[in-house]
């Protein structure tokens, strides 16, 4: 699945996804946004992975946003194609039904953000900076900046980030509720594996469920959620998994979970 802009790698159940383009910092043409479309869906289809980690190449950016020489070229109808390229991506992220950690090892401007905040979970180094600076251009964020942003980190903050397009620092981000965890460089990627493969040894259907249930229900009224949940807490316990994880707590144990 690797090509020129974007590595893969596997380390068992968890798979790494790279941008790879330093010398733009990582910047988002339309090919890199396809190519990751393609990749993150092979990767969701694939029963072995249980973990992906998203990141950018170099210690410099995970993405910095749009390519601009790009996007100064796009007409009105180009420019929609190109939001509605990027918000498949997020929202095939999102709805992956398997745990996606962004590891930010630098700048995740606009359309990085964006993507990084489709991801389950985000962790920073400590150098990264985060924001959403289309203002600047006289534009507005288009891969669901809008929507997600104020989802995590509240209306207020949101709008704030939005409307002046200034970048925060990880430790703001993580005092916002923005990224998950805020480490130094240098153990960016240790952190990131140790979780992704804490993450990779869960129940797979417990998880894509988790992940199901807590997406919608966002979308519900609590009672209509709480009804969810309990549904698909009852499908849930059919599972073999479910039969497995109980027994192995009885018999003091490790689970040996299957995904069925």
């Amino acid at each position: 699945m690797s090509t020129d802009e974007v590595l893969t790698a596997r380390d068992g159940a968890v798979a790494t996804v790279t941008v790879n383009r330093p010398t733009v910092l990582n910047a988002l043409d339309a090919q890199t946004v396809r190519t990751l479309t393609s990749v993150m869906t092979e990767l969701g289809q694939d029963d072995e992975i249980r973990c992906v980690v998203l990141t950018g190449a170099g210690d410099r950016a995970f993405i910095a946003g749009a390519d601009i020489t790009e996007l100064a070229r796009l007409t009105p109808t180009s420019a929609r194609a190109v939001a509605d390229a990027g918000h498949r991506l997020c929202a095939l992220i999102e709805g992956l039904g398997k745990p996606v950690i962004a590891a930010i090892n630098g700048f995740a401007l606009g359309g990085g953000c964006e993507i990084a905040m489709a991801c389950t979970l985000r962790i920073a180094a400590t150098t990264a900076k985060l924001g959403q600076p289309e203002i600047a251009l006289g534009l507005i964020p288009g891969f669901g900046g809008t929507q997600r942003l104020p989802r995590l980190v509240g209306r207020g903050r949101a709008l704030e980030m939005l409307l002046t397009g200034a970048p925060i620092d990880a430790e703001e981000a993580w005092r916002i509720g923005l990224v998950n965890r805020v480490v130094p460089p240098a153990a960016l990627a240790d952190e990131t594996s140790r979780l992704a493969g804490m993450l990779a040894t869960q129940a797979p259907v417990a998880v894509r469920h988790i992940l199901e249930v807590v997406h919608h229900g966002l979308d519900m009224s609590l009672a209509e959620a709480a009804v969810f949940e309990a549904s698909t807490f009852g499908l849930v316990y059919g599972t073999k998994d479910a039969r497995e994880g109980t027994t192995a707590f009885l018999e003091k144990r490790k689970p040996r979970f299957t995904g069925c």
